[in-house]
């Protein structure tokens, strides 16, 4: 995942899809909603902003804790600069579209809040969600190969943890028209502290 020209070709075909996006929001925000419009192209106030930003820290600053409590702080993975702009400029976009966007069960307008259907589909899916990230696993030039640490399950879990906040963001009461700005904002901005972090710490670079 760090070849250079993937890493730029994800990068605009995130923005681009980005843009997309937002071209369904501004429709949605006059009144005038496209009919095929991208999932979540709502508005959102600024208060489910907020708390879904919070949220995301708050993860990040309970993963770091956590790595250092368990001495596991320096097996974090090396990230290019490259990589890094990926993640935080078009990773949310992409994976926020396809996991809280397009995988979730309908939500019952009817209620505020999701019904339970949906919550447990939130639960499935935040496990393949935090399965398709190579904690566990590892691929290389010698193929596939399971990677079990204590490293791994612990940033497992977290990404499950992560991943069902951003389903918080996009279906709770807070959200009413759950719009998937809050999704986006809080994982970039989750994206970024880890950014910051593994830059603080020696972990980013020009090399993989």
């Amino acid at each position: 995942m760090n070849h250079p020209i993937l890493l730029v070709l994800l990068i605009i075909a995130g923005l681009y899809v980005g843009w997309l996006w937002r071209g369904d929001l501004q429709a949605a925000h006059a009144g005038k909603p496209h009919p095929n419009a991208f999932p979540g192209a709502r508005p959102a106030n600024r208060q489910a902003t907020v708390i879904a930003i919070i949220g995301a820290l708050l993860l990040v600053a309970l993963e770091t804790v956590g790595e250092y409590q368990l001495g596991i702080a320096g097996e974090q993975t090396r990230m290019t600069w490259l990589f890094a702009a990926y993640s935080v400029l078009a990773a949310p976009i992409i994976e926020e579209l396809v996991f809280r966007g397009w995988l979730v069960v309908d939500v019952d307008r009817r209620h505020r809040n999701a019904p339970w259907p949906t919550w447990a589909a939130a639960v499935g899916f935040s496990l393949l969600f935090a399965a398709l990230h190579p904690f566990l696993w590892r691929w290389d030039e010698h193929g596939f190969a399971l990677h079990l640490t204590v490293k791994g399950g612990f940033s497992t879990m977290m990404a499950i943890a992560t991943s069902l906040w951003l389903y918080a963001s996009r279906l709770a009461a807070w959200n009413p028209s759950h719009s998937l700005l809050p999704c986006f904002a809080a994982h970039a901005a989750r994206n970024l502290a880890v950014v910051a972090i593994k830059a603080a710490t020696g972990f980013i670079g020009t090399g993989g």
